[in-house]
């Protein structure tokens, strides 16, 4: 596929601003670096109208993670599918050690997305760490978003005292040390166990899957930035209405971490589906999808 913007359903635009245009406006101040932008993290569209809504994925995957959701609200929203460097079809030329050395080196790439499509009122649906790049964004600048979904968040996967996070120090290192060993045996170990439903062992081949694809330096120090990132003090400072959506049984973001975003996060909204594994969007397309509905502006 040719590397750029496309719409669903068309043909490739390349990031020809003159096509552009007739479908989502491009800023003038941004339209030099908006080419950039959209082939780095190659944006997909879906729908021509109504309010837009971005989807950002998880460690390790893809925008194709969002194939059976995203698509269900582009008949009514102008829906926003993006990699983060370093994942799916981004450029990899893109990737620098020192900018996402942090979340929120991602964070920014997401507020430039917005920038260079020139979005405002933005539903933006995060899953996993995802879901905390979104969070930076919104505290960046509050004035783009209208609502903040997050999907499987954590602020922190180390508990701590006084707060459970799912993991102890000791045993996200062991993680660590073994994806540094055998990238691709800890994708073929780790996959079944982050997604669950045992009984659908096709979803962890998909999994395993993506998790094969990605660069092992790059998914090596994309795993130390993401299992050891600690945004607990920043959840205050959030102003966006947000809903937290936890799986009832998620091994990567237990319930607890779902009650102490809802508690940091002032005004905040917890659903707790009756979900099992951390990939509800891939699992329970459907439930999720409904969920969503309920809290669009």
């Amino acid at each position: 596929m040719e590397r750029g913007l496309r719409i669903l359903g068309g043909a490739p635009l390349n990031c020809r601003h003159e096509l552009l245009s007739e479908h989502w406006p491009v800023s003038p101040s941004a339209t030099g670096n908006a080419e950039n932008v959209i082939a780095r993290n190659h944006v997909v569209l879906l729908g021509e109208q109504g309010p837009p809504m971005i989807f950002g994925h998880g460690y390790g995957t893809s925008q194709n993670m969002w194939r059976l959701v995203a698509p269900l609200f582009a008949g009514d929203h102008r829906v926003v599918l993006f990699d983060h460097v370093g994942s799916g079809d981004s450029d990899q030329n893109a990737y620098s050690r020192s900018k996402y050395d942090s979340l929120h080196g991602y964070a920014d790439d997401l507020l430039e997305i917005i920038h260079s499509l020139d979005l405002r009122d933005v539903v933006y649906v995060g899953h996993s760490v995802s879901a905390m790049m979104g969070v930076l964004a919104a505290i960046a600048e509050p004035e783009l978003f209208s609502r903040l979904i997050l999907v499987g968040p954590s602020p922190r996967y180390i508990n701590d005292a006084g707060y459970e996070g799912g993991f102890e120090a000791a045993d996200v290192e062991a993680l660590l040390d073994s994806l540094d060993a055998n990238y691709l045996g800890w994708a073929s170990t780790m996959a079944p166990v982050f997604m669950g439903n045992a009984e659908r062992p096709e979803l962890a081949t998909e999994l395993n899957d993506s998790f094969a694809k990605a660069d092992p330096a790059v998914a090596r120090q994309f795993a130390r930035v993401t299992f050891l990132s600690d945004l607990r003090s920043e959840l205050t400072k959030v102003t966006t209405p947000t809903m937290i959506v936890q799986s009832t049984d998620d091994i990567v973001a237990p319930v607890a971490v779902g009650e102490f975003l809802q508690r940091e996060i002032g005004g905040s909204t917890l659903v707790v589906l009756e979900a099992d594994g951390h990939y509800v969007h891939l699992a329970n397309p459907a439930k999720l999808a409904d969920t969503i509905r309920t809290f669009l502006p």
